[in-house]
């Protein structure tokens, strides 16, 4: 059965203050309308009830991201793809970045909102188990006011929300707090994306000499709403990462979850598998411990903190061409160490896309070609001119036959990829640049794509760590 347009009413008063007189006049008639990927899907499949719609989309007082000094806040209204490409969501709330990319296509992404996202009520919604580990906090509001409440308590039963009948959501507000914690994201289904989750799991940590002063875990589908993990957490905080403790959170955990069975999956997997994400991440934990007394700052990132923001750009982009990667690690300052430095860019560059990744390749010389930067070009260019020169040392020497066996074979790989060879050249020889080279073009796209990506996060490394050290 499909649905009949006809049978229901849809208005779009354009401005949020309309909205909230409509809700207050005739509480509990109206339905909001955002993106309408849920809505729809049920109108197509004639299993919409609502009569009465009111449309919610591109309403400026609902679609804007506010970096503030101490909270990131983003409006219900803003589209996933909005949460993908923000600088400082990547940089500062990767794991929301992360999430954003997992909900279903781009298209889908470009409709869908954070706020239908939380409303809709899903136990099984992406953005929530991040938002319940980044400790969120939702803004609600009504023709009577406004008022804020933890994000964890904003799900009350299955499909069920603390939203009055008048009432919208705001807005989302998280700390930007989170630098130092150790941060974890999995999602298990069918499919890695485009697919519901069977279970999720997020969490940050911060953790001193091997021992977990804080801790968040947020989950989906493991209960009848998205849930932060109270008592598994107490199992963990405050003791030291050991075997018998990763055996006390999975017990705890076991016992504070209730999943179900249904289409997607079955309630014993999904009980297997939360506790084994939990396990996951505490044995990355295991790892992170940092010394109580931090190290003097480096020279140069000391200087970079507290440097404007286009020096401070420059001297990024010569480390990775990538533009949106370097706004975003800009937006991270300040950064306390160099290794805190390093693990922010791995992240940030986790979440950047492929034509991000494109943009870092284009700025590298091909393998082989003897070429400097202009002397008219932009300090950033010469600077990664002067590295990528390094770099390629072990080609400098080669014989003209192995030049021109390169030379063909970038050619080659243009052509089959649409995209420069790209790849770690440091401590390499021509010779074994070439053999890569030739390996290489027998991957398909999408693996070819995936490997130059990790080459240029193995560039950027070198290069972050020459800057800090010169």
């Amino acid at each position: 059965m499909r649905g009949d347009p006809e049978a229901h009413e849809l208005i779009a008063p354009g401005n949020l203050a309309a909205v909230l007189q409509l809700l207050a006049a005739e509480p509990g008639a109206w339905t909001p309308i955002a993106g309408g990927t849920e809505l729809m899907v049920a109108h197509a499949a004639g299993r919409l009830t609502a009569r009465k719609l009111v449309s919610l989309w591109e309403i400026p007082d609902l679609r804007f991201i506010r970096v503030d000094e101490g909270t990131i806040a983003i409006g219900a209204g803003v589209p996933f793809i909005d949460l993908r490409r923000n600088a400082a969501i990547a940089a500062q709330l990767p794991l929301l970045a992360r999430a954003a990319s997992w909900l279903g296509s781009i298209a889908n992404q470009s409709r869908a909102t954070l706020g239908g996202n939380l409303v809709n009520g899903s136990p099984a919604a992406d953005s929530s188990p991040a938002l319940l580990a980044y400790d969120a906090q939702v803004e609600l509001i009504s023709a009577r006011g406004r008022r804020t409440l933890p994000y964890e308590k904003f799900h009350t039963g299955y499909k069920r929300t603390a939203l009055a009948p008048d009432e919208l959501l705001l807005a989302v507000h998280l700390p930007r707090r989170f630098a130092r914690h150790r941060q974890y994201l999995r999602k298990v289904g069918t499919r890695r994306a485009m697919a519901i989750a069977k279970v999720a799991l997020a969490g940050t940590a911060l953790v001193e000499e091997n021992v977990v002063r804080e801790l968040r875990l947020g989950a989906a589908s493991v209960a009848p709403y998205p849930t932060r993990l109270y008592r598994t957490e107490e199992a963990i905080l405050g003791n030291s990462i050991t075997e018998e403790t990763i055996r006390t959170a999975r017990r705890a955990l076991l016992a504070e979850i209730a999943p179900i069975d249904d289409i997607r999956s079955v309630a014993e997997y999904r009980r297997r598998v939360a506790a084994n994400l939990v396990e996951e991440f505490l044995r990355e934990l295991m790892h992170s411990a940092a010394p109580v007394d931090a190290p003097l700052m480096n020279a140069a990132l000391a200087a970079w903190n507290s440097a404007d923001e286009s020096t401070a750009l420059t001297q990024m982009l010569a480390c990775c061409g990538a533009r949106r990667w370097a706004s975003a690690m800009v937006a991270m300052r300040p950064v306390q160490d160099q290794e805190a430095l390093l693990a922010v860019a791995d992240r940030i560059w986790a979440a950047m896309e492929e034509p991000d990744w494109r943009e870092a390749f284009a700025c590298h010389p091909r393998i082989g070609e003897r070429k400097a930067a202009h002397a008219s070009a932009p300090p950033s260019a010469q600077k990664s001119a002067q590295w990528s020169r390094q770099e390629q040392s072990g080609a400098a020497q080669a014989e003209a036959r192995v030049l021109e066996e390169l030379a063909r074979g970038n050619a080659q790989y243009e052509e089959r990829f649409g995209f420069t060879y790209i790849v770690c050249a440091t401590g390499k020889s021509a010779e074994e640049m070439l053999d890569l080279l030739n390996r290489r073009l027998g991957s398909d796209r999408a693996t070819e794509l995936r490997e130059a990506a990790e080459q240029q996060r193995q560039i950027t490394e070198i290069r972050l760590r020459k800057w800090m050290a010169a």
